[in-house]
C-alpha cells in the first residue's frame, strides 16, 4: 500500500487527523462521554508514558479486557502509539479462559473495565507475568472492584494514572512490526493469538472502508458488533477513524433493546451487524427502529452468512440493503464482499479489491467454476501468524496465501456461494452436502427462527443431516410431530430430497461465541 519502512498506526490514524484541522472533530462517542481527535490523541500520549512508568517496555504486551467505550480507542491506540501491543480480549469469558490467554499471551498489564475486574483479579492469581490490572471506569464503582486477599496495589484506577502521565512521543515502529493481537474466536478449539502488523489498519481502511464501504468524513458509524474481534474492530476503528469520520461505541451486550436505543440516539449514517442480531431486529415493531435508521445508507453484516430471505425482508421494510461479506482473524477484516448496490442476498459477492481468491481441492489444484474447493486468500492484510503455534501456522499461512478452512464454489460470473467449513461438509447418498443450505432451507419456513445442521452419524455408520430448529415465539409451542414431518417435507421440497434432517431437535437457543458465530462443535 506504499507504506514507508517506519511507520507507526497509531501516528497516522490520531496525529495525521489533528495535523490535517480535524483536531476538533469528534472521533468516539459512548453513552457517557465524547472524543475530538484531539483529546483522543493527547490520551493516547498519556497511555504511553502511564505503561512507561510501570516499566511496560517496547514490543511488550498489555491485555484489554474492555467494554465499547471510548476508553477503548484510548488504550488501543496509546499502546500502539508507544510501540507497545495491545491484546484484546473477549469480554464474555469464564475465569478458567481468561487464565489460559493471560498465561498464553504473558501481558505485563491488563486494562480491564470495572464490572471484570473480579474475574480477571481472579484468573490472575500467582501469574509472575501480570504487574498490574488497571479499572476502566467511573469512581462510583471503585469499591466494588478491590481485590481483598492483595493489598499491593495491583488494581489501579485508570482515569486518575492518566490524568498523572506524562504524555510521550510515537515510537519509531516499523510497517512490518506486530502493532496488536486478536484471539481466534475458539469455535474449533482453544483461541490463538493472531498477531497483526503496523500497516493491517491503514490498509483496512483504504481498501475495505475507502474502497467498499466508501465510508466519508461526515459518516456516522456504529457497529453492533464489539470491538475485541476483527469485525467490531474494523468496524469501529480502522473504517470510520481511517477516514476521519465518528464512531458511536455501546458498551452494552448487543440485545435490541440496546441497539434499538443506540439507533435512535445517535442516528448513524453506517451500521454494522450480524445476521442473529438483524433476525432479532426484524422481529421488533417497525415502528420502534424507524426513527433509528432513517438516515441509514448503508447495512453491512458478516460473522457468518446472512439467509437471503432475513436481508430482502430488512430491505423491503426499512428500504436499506444489507451488504453481506466474508472475513476472518486472520485477515483482520473482510477480504470478500457483495458491493453497495449491486447485493445478492444468498451469496459471499466478488473478492474486495486488493485480495486475491483461489479455489483448490484437497490435493491443493485449483478447481473450475461450478466445483466446490476450500477457499485461499492472498491478502495484504494476512496476520504475521499465531502466537505459539507453529504447526498451525505453517498450516494456515503457506506463503503469500491463508487457508480460510471454508468450502466455497465460484460461480462462472465471478460470484461466490458458501458451502460451510471444511469439517462441516458431509456426503449423502454420495453427494456433498452443506449444512448452511439445508439451514437456508429450514429458515424458508414461517415457524423458524434459527435452524443449525450437523453430520450425525445413524445406526448404519453413514452420516446423515441433523437440525437443531429455534422456533419463533407464536409458532407451535409445544412443537408437535406434525410440525416435525412438515419440517422434513419442507426441506425436500426445496433443496432435494436427499438433503432433509433425519432429525429435528427443537431448542430454546443454539450455542455461539460471544461474536455471534455458531459453534457447531458443541452441537456435535
Amino acid at each position: 500500500m506504499g507504506l514507508e519502512r517506519h511507520y507507526n498506526a497509531a501516528v497516522d490514524f490520531l496525529d495525521r487527523h489533528v495535523a490535517d484541522g480535524l483536531g476538533d472533530k469528534l472521533a468516539v462517542v459512548d453513552p457517557d462521554r465524547a472524543l475530538t481527535y484531539r483529546e483522543l490523541l493527547e490520551s493516547a500520549a498519556r497511555v504511553g508514558g502511564l505503561l512507561g512508568s510501570l516499566g511496560v517496555d517496547r514490543e511488550s504486551r498489555v491485555a484489554c479486557v474492555l467494554l465499547d467505550t471510548v476508553d477503548f480507542p484510548v488504550v488501543f491506540w496509546g499502546a500502539v502509539r508507544a510501540g507497545i501491543v495491545p491484546v484484546l480480549l473477549n469480554t464474555r469469558l469464564t475465569v478458567e479462559q481468561y487464565r489460559y490467554l493471560l498465561e498464553d499471551s504473558r501481558a505485563r498489564v491488563a486494562f480491564v473495565s470495572a464490572p471484570l475486574v473480579p474475574l480477571i483479579a481472579e484468573a490472575a492469581r500467582g501469574l509472575d507475568s501480570l504487574r498490574a490490572i488497571i479499572v476502566v471506569d467511573s469512581s462510583a464503582d471503585r469499591d466494588a472492584c478491590d481485590d481483598p486477599d492483595d493489598r499491593d496495589d495491583r488494581d489501579r484506577r485508570f482515569g486518575a494514572m492518566l490524568a498523572r502521565a506524562v504524555p510521550v512521543g510515537a515510537a519509531s515502529t516499523d510497517a512490518d512490526e506486530v502493532a496488536f493481537w486478536l484471539y481466534s474466536s475458539g469455535t474449533t478449539g482453544p483461541p490463538k493469538g493472531v498477531m497483526h502488523v503496523h500497516s493491517t489498519p491503514r490498509t483496512v481502511a483504504q481498501l475495505c472502508g475507502r474502497g467498499l464501504i466508501g465510508c466519508r468524513s461526515d459518516d456516522v458509524c456504529f457497529s453492533a458488533a464489539k470491538m475485541f474481534f476483527a469485525y467490531g474492530l474494523g468496524n469501529s476503528m480502522f473504517v470510520p477513524l481511517g477516514a476521519g469520520a465518528t464512531t458511536i461505541l455501546c458498551p452494552d451486550h448487543p440485545t435490541t433493546a440496546a441497539i434499538g436505543a443506540t439507533l435512535r440516539r445517535f442516528h448513524p449514517t453506517l451500521f454494522f451487524g450480524v445476521p442473529t442480531l438483524y433476525g432479532q431486529l426484524i422481529e421488533e415493531p417497525a415502528a420502534s427502529l424507524a426513527d433509528g435508521v432513517n438516515r441509514l445508507r448503508s447495512c453491512f453484516s458478516a460473522g457468518e452468512p446472512l439467509p437471503a430471505p432475513l436481508g430482502q425482508a430488512w430491505q423491503d421494510r426499512f428500504g436499506v440493503e444489507i451488504v453481506d461479506g466474508v472475513g476472518s482473524t486472520e485477515i483482520a477484516y473482510l477480504f470478500l464482499s457483495n458491493v453497495p448496490g449491486r447485493v445478492e442476498y444468498g451469496t459471499s459477492g466478488v473478492p474486495i479489491e486488493g485480495f486475491d481468491l483461489r479455489l483448490v481441492d484437497d490435493e491443493g489444484r485449483d478447481v473450475a467454476a461450478g466445483v466446490i474447493g476450500e477457499l485461499l486468500v492472498r491478502a495484504p492484510t494476512a496476520a504475521q501468524g499465531y502466537w505459539n503455534h507453529r504447526d498451525k501456522s505453517r498450516r494456515t499461512f503457506q506463503g503469500e496465501w491463508v487457508r480460510t478452512g471454508d468450502k466455497y464454489e465460484r460461480r462462472a460470473d465471478g460470484v461466490y456461494l458458501y458451502h460451510g467449513r471444511t469439517d462441516d461438509m458431509f456426503k449423502v447418498s454420495g453427494i456433498w452436502v452443506s449444512p448452511l443450505e439445508i439451514e437456508a432451507a429450514l429458515l424458508t419456513h414461517p415457524a423458524v427462527l434459527e435452524a443449525a445442521v450437523i453430520a450425525f452419524e445413524a445406526r448404519d455408520g453413514l452420516l446423515k443431516p441433523k437440525a437443531f430448529v429455534v422456533l419463533k415465539a407464536e409458532a407451535y409451542h409445544p412443537p408437535g410431530r406434525a410440525l416435525y414431518e412438515e419440517l422434513k417435507v419442507h426441506v425436500k421440497r426445496a433443496i432435494g430430497p436427499w438433503k432433509y434432517p433425519r432429525w429435528i431437535e427443537f431448542v430454546d437457543d443454539l450455542p455461539r461465541t460471544a461474536t455471534g458465530k455458531l459453534q457447531r462443535y458443541k452441537l456435535r
